[in-house]
């Protein structure tokens, strides 16, 4: 049998207040991202990217506390794109810089994502970090980014998010 914890589950009623949507508005960009449950029960993360004023990038994020992950070793994500690429977003305390990111490319149907704690990568702006991998030991945040450098709209329906 499979051990999983649940990290979040979006549902019709679920409670979004620990949800927030980060644009490249925090650097003078225009781009505009938000987050809503569809018909269906899902995480709708949708909106356009733009360039203008040295944008290019939306996000959201959901603060978890301070979750334990020792005894997993891998998210799991239930989601369905639009063809685009994203990054799935952890950070093990909230206030720090730096998230590990896994990049993954979406398809039009829905997939489940496996990503190993191992293959999440540390990085700052864009940058990757000279320093280990996600530890896989505690998550206090994630989160998902669009950032293609080009102006687009996008759309990510989320059903939920665990760790095995």
């Amino acid at each position: 049998m499979i051990n999983t914890l649940m990290i979040f589950h979006f549902t019709k009623d679920a409670a979004l207040q620990n949800w927030h949507v980060v644009d490249d508005s925090v650097m003078g960009g225009v781009s505009a991202g938000k987050l809503g449950v569809n018909d269906e029960g899902h995480g709708m993360f949708q909106g356009h990217v733009s360039l203008y004023n040295n944008g290019g990038f939306s996000s959201i994020k959901y603060t978890a506390g301070n979750t334990e992950l020792k005894g997993y070793s891998k998210f799991v994500i239930v989601l369905k794109g639009d063809g685009k690429a994203y990054q799935f977003r952890v950070k093990t305390i909230s206030s720090q810089d730096y998230s590990y990111i896994f990049n993954f490319t979406t398809t039009n149907n829905w997939q489940t994502l496996e990503i190993p704690f191992i293959s999440m990568v540390p990085s700052f702006r864009g940058q990757t970090l000279d320093m280990a991998n996600f530890p896989g030991d505690y998550l206090e945040e994630i989160g998902f980014l669009i950032g293609n450098k080009k102006a687009e709209d996008f759309k990510l329906a989320i059903d939920n998010i665990s760790v095995q």
